[in-house]
């Protein structure tokens, strides 16, 4: 039996050591407890490369090569390549990180600095070999086949030139054969839907067939080629639902990542074919529309980022114009009233998923600024129109709230003050020009446009709102006769409620109006709306028990009426949803968390509505399980500061005593109970403008709380939450971010990952527990990944290979130095399964480090998990690389 098998015997088994109960190791691995303190051998350990010269860095980039170190390699010839003053030398350094992006995996990367060495020296025959393996594998292998074969003419002898050659003849012809079979295969479905002799069945049929063809690249490439786009604009013109949704998804399959065939489908088809057919009726063919819209828009912005190569691609136009085309035909749907509601919310969707910059280090903002000169009075319009009058275009119930979304991100993405000012000017001057209207109608259109303001930029909203007269209007139209009239009015004033200068005002002069509408209306429309206006003044105070702004009992008799409406089905589900809003605010006192964890009925009610094509409740009831959780971010004062507070008769904030532990615990199980996991599953897939990245925080946080018990993990996992906690972990806030990775963490370190993360799941998983190795994260985050790691590595080398890409071996090796012993030795365990592959022996094997000498050290340490660890470690890497025993007695004597 080898060594290894023993040592490691519990990471076989998913099950490595840790402690028990998550209070203990909370307050153990407590960051201010125990403060980072790396040490200066880290320093020296990890920086080799810092010699300014040129000659030196390429010596010591080729020793990390041969040593398997790529990324360290990579660092060194790129530091190289920003000294060489020689144009000969830099076309070496190009030649060298080709190959190591060739090791890494990074085939584009590869080609690219292959490329540059050939463009200064274009006899550099090692070069031109290492761009022909980039070609092969990016599956270019037409030009593959010309770079090989000019290297097998300057070496002949050469039989690895001769085998490469060899290899892309066989490749070229196997796939001229496939094409062969799909060319005859295309030929036969177009045969089919252009005979109008066709029964509609068969031709639903060969529409479905397209549809798998388009999807694997030689037969998109036959259908383009084929006339197919031609074929497909007449299939988009059929009254065959199932025919045209599959004609949108073959355009799917010739737009996915390819520019150059997504320029030509956009200026043969033309936007305004796909906006008709976006804007149908139908939401299905909406839907589908709209996501070939997103993979259009992709294929282009991706496209113009790439490096471009190769003569084929070198003629290509820039994708600009068509890009101002799309927005611009988005823009124009905005307020058109041929177009239905679900194809304008498409619209809106796709301007917020396509305008706005992705991360703010990208100084170009431009397509915003365009957007805001050329379409901002059109994205008003449809935010001010009212569907019970009769003159607006189409709306859904998510319209308004997709609106402050798109209107958010626009204003958030601006850069300086007079940019946003130039925002403030256009919103002012369009609500004034209908405010100072006689028409009642205009004026309405006005204080609905502020109403969504208030919702989405809200520095905009308040300004607004401040105009002369409006506040007034907004009051005076409370105590309308006309429900409709009643109810913008009663929005915009709970909107108006959101600030605390403004609350305190209408604290004064709206809660009796606010009363009086919710005790006299006998429409449910306008009471609901009055409540939730009650219920938002009534949470002023926060979690904060000493300040509440109305009577003792008032807020659980608002959330009682709250629940009552929540579970009144006969309601219609806009009302309903202004129920959960209400709670979302009553919910930070205690005592109505408590009553509604206790209502089995209101909960369900509350996770139907979440399932319900009505996005704009999802941060509603985000808000209020978070609440109901407590999983909402404190901060608990400083005992001597609350001391000092108190003796100068400052206010000192003061918790619920149900809000203790205990209770929480409590919630938690009945919120599991009632099927809160599948409801969180269901927001999560939600693709809406509404799912904002702070309702997706929401959902991010009650799934940590959710898994923080042991015994609830398999439950969460079981209704679906490990599946939907990955995206959360990628496309969130950054505290959302570190919320879902921890979340998943904590369930691989207790669950085993291949069933909590089944197929190919299990590898997304790798990069959110990664980035919790960051000294931005507490050392219990940093802790429980390590510990997950430590679970994943000991799956397969596939696993090993994904954590070792995600460049996780450094950061590691940085923990195994962190003078917390917890934090050291399970990074030493992680270790442990990682020497099982061959690159990481590859860095024990080097000579120069003392990475083999750090693992003796530990071996002798007091701490036992520690001691067990590094003996393992070096258990495994005998036994892989027995060279290394050699080597052993020699540290020791060193390290003595």
């Amino acid at each position: 039996m080898r060594v290894k098998s023993i040592v490691l015997e519990s990471k076989a088994h998913m099950k490595p050591p840790r402690i028990q109960g998550n209070e203990d190791h909370t307050t153990v691995l407590d960051r201010q407890q125990f403060p980072r303190r790396w040490s200066r051998k880290l320093e020296t350990f990890f920086r080799s490369c810092s010699s300014q010269d040129p000659a030196a860095l390429k010596e010591k980039g080729n020793s990390l090569f041969k040593a398997g170190d790529m990324e360290g390699a990579v660092c060194c010839y790129t530091k190289a390549l920003k000294l060489s003053a020689s144009k000969a030398d830099s076309a070496v350094l190009y030649r060298n990180r080709s190959a190591c992006h060739l090791k890494l995996e990074e085939y584009n990367k590869a080609e690219c600095d292959a490329s540059k060495a050939l463009d200064i020296d274009p006899s550099d025959v090692k070069a031109r070999f290492r761009r022909a393996q980039a070609f092969q594998k990016l599956d270019r292998l037409d030009q593959a086949f010309l770079d090989a074969q000019r290297c097998a003419q300057l070496e002949p002898k050469n039989k690895a030139f001769q085998e490469l050659l060899r290899q892309l003849g066989a490749l070229i012809q196997q796939k001229s054969v496939q094409l062969n079979s799909t060319d005859a295969r295309v030929q036969q479905m177009f045969s089919i839907l252009l005979d109008d002799a066709s029964k509609d069945s068969d031709r639903e049929k060969a529409a479905q067939n397209l549809v798998v063809l388009s999807r694997d690249e030689g037969g998109a490439e036959q259908i383009f080629r084929n006339d197919g786009v031609k074929l497909i604009q007449k299939l988009l013109q059929s009254k065959q639902e199932e025919v045209v949704l599959s004609a949108l998804r073959t355009l799917v399959g010739l737009c996915t990542e390819h520019q150059s065939r997504t320029m030509a489908i956009v200026n043969e088809l033309g936007m305004d074919q796909l906006c008709a057919v976006m804007g149908s009726g139908a939401s299905t063919v909406s839907l589908a529309a709209c996501h070939l819209l997103q993979v259009m828009f992709e294929a282009l912005t991706e496209g113009m980022k790439r490096e471009i190569r190769g003569k084929e691609e070198a003629m290509l136009p820039e994708p600009s114009k068509e890009l101002r085309s799309m927005l611009r035909h988005l823009l124009e749907m905005m307020p058109a009233s041929n177009v239905s509601g679900p194809g304008r919310d498409s619209a809106i969707n796709l301007l917020v998923k396509q305008v706005p910059r992705k991360s703010f280090k990208n100084p170009d903002n431009s397509p915003t600024l365009w957007v805001i000169d050329q379409g901002l009075k059109k994205i008003l319009q449809v935010a001010g129109s009212i569907p019970e009058l009769s003159d607006g275009p189409p709306l859904t119930d998510n319209t308004h709230m997709s609106c402050s979304v798109l209107l958010s991100k626009l204003y958030d993405d601006l850069k300086s003050d007079k940019e946003r000012e130039n925002f403030n000017k256009i919103c002012e001057e369009y609500i004034q020009q209908h405010f100072s209207q006689s028409a009642l109608d205009a004026k309405l259109r006005a204080i609905q446009t502020v109403s969504v303001l208030l919702q989405g930029p809200s520095d905009v909203g308040n300004r607004t709102l401040e105009m002369s007269g409006m506040m007034d209007a907004v009051i005076s139209l409370c105590a309308s006769k006309d429900v409709t009239h009643q109810q913008i009015a009663v929005e915009a004033l709970i909107h108006a409620a959101g600030k605390a200068k403004r609350a305190s005002f209408i604290t004064a002069n709206g809660v009796a109006l606010l009363k009086d509408l919710y005790k006299t209306s006998e429409n449910d429309r306008i009471r609901v709306r009055a409540l939730v206006g009650l219920c938002k003044l009534g949470s002023a105070g926060g979690t904060d028990f000493s300040m509440k702004q109305f009577a003792e009992g008032s807020t659980g008799k608002l959330a009682k009426q709250c629940r009552k409406w929540l579970c009144n089905e006969s309601l219609p589900p806009t009302s309903r949803r202004w129920s959960v809003e209400g709670l979302a605010y009553l919910t930070f006192d205690a005592d109505v968390k408590e009553d509604l964890v206790e209502d089995k009925h209101a909960l369900t009610a509350m996770f139907e509505l979440a399932k319900s094509e009505d996005k704009t409740v999802l941060f509603a009831v985000g808000s209020t399980l978070v609440n109901c959780t407590n999983s909402y971010e404190v901060e608990k004062p400083d005992p001597q500061m609350v001391e000092l507070a108190k003796y100068a008769k400052q206010h000192v904030p003061e918790e619920h005593p149900k809000d203790a532990p205990s209770y929480v615990e409590k919630r938690l199980v009945k919120l599991l109970e009632a099927g809160v996991v599948s409801a969180l599953a269901c927001m999560v897939k939600q693709e809406s403008p509404a799912l904002t990245e702070a309702c997706k925080e929401c959902i991010s946080r009650v799934f940590l709380a959710l898994v923080e018990r042991q015994e609830d993990r398999g439950t969460v996992v079981a209704q679906g939450g490990g599946k939907a906690l990955i995206p959360l972990a990628t496309e969130n806030t950054d505290a959302g971010k570190v919320k879902a990775a921890q979340a998943l963490a904590k369930i691989a370190i207790t669950s085993n990952p291949e069933i909590a993360f089944p197929g190919e799941r299990i590898y997304e998983v790798v990069r959110p527990l990664v980035s919790l190795l960051s000294l931005n994260c507490t050392l219990l985050q940093n802790f429980e990944a390590l510990m997950a790691l430590t679970n994943l590595a000991g799956i397969s080398e596939r696993l090993r290979q994904k954590i070792i890409k995600e460049k996780a071996v450094p950061k590691i090796e940085g923990y195994m130095f962190e003078e917390q012993d917890l934090v050291r030795a399970s990074a030493t365990e992680c270790m442990c399964n990682l020497v099982l592959s061959t690159e990481v022996q590859k860095l024990y094997l080097a000579t120069g480090n003392d990475r083999l000498k750090l693992l003796v050290l530990y071996s002798g340490e007091d701490d036992e998990r520690l001691r067990k660890a590094a003996a393992g470690t070096l258990a495994m890497l005998t036994s892989e690389q027995p060279e290394l025993c050699k080597r052993i007695p020699g540290t020791v004597w060193k390290s003595l």
